[in-house]
């Protein structure tokens, strides 16, 4: 019982350090391209909101929100382990310059 314990604790404080982590990674220097390649390659499904109709390796992106985690209970031997089964984030993509 302990361990369930202390493994859902230990989950849900890197679950919100895995939320928080993505808004830093969207900067002005980098192409919307890439924030979008770096999210999903962190295990994101990436929505993408976009202003006006540049190509995307135009595009800034201007917001990251909504960063969000599905989890699943599922039995290990006697144990109840909480393990993601989704995570999707939306962007917003400045592209009308």
């Amino acid at each position: 019982m302990r361990a369930i314990l202390l493994t859902m604790v230990g989950l849900a404080a890197v679950a919100c350090g895995a939320i928080l982590t993505p808004a830093a990674i969207a900067s002005a220097a980098e192409s919307a391209e890439l924030t979008i390649a770096t999210l999903e390659a962190q295990g994101f499904d990436v929505k993408v909101n976009r202003i006006g109709s540049a190509p995307l390796d135009e595009c800034v992106i201007t917001d990251v929100r909504n960063a969000r985690e599905r989890t699943e209970l599922v039995r290990r031997g006697d144990d109840l382990i909480q393990v993601v089964a989704q995570r999707t984030i939306t962007v917003t993509a400045d592209c009308s310059r």
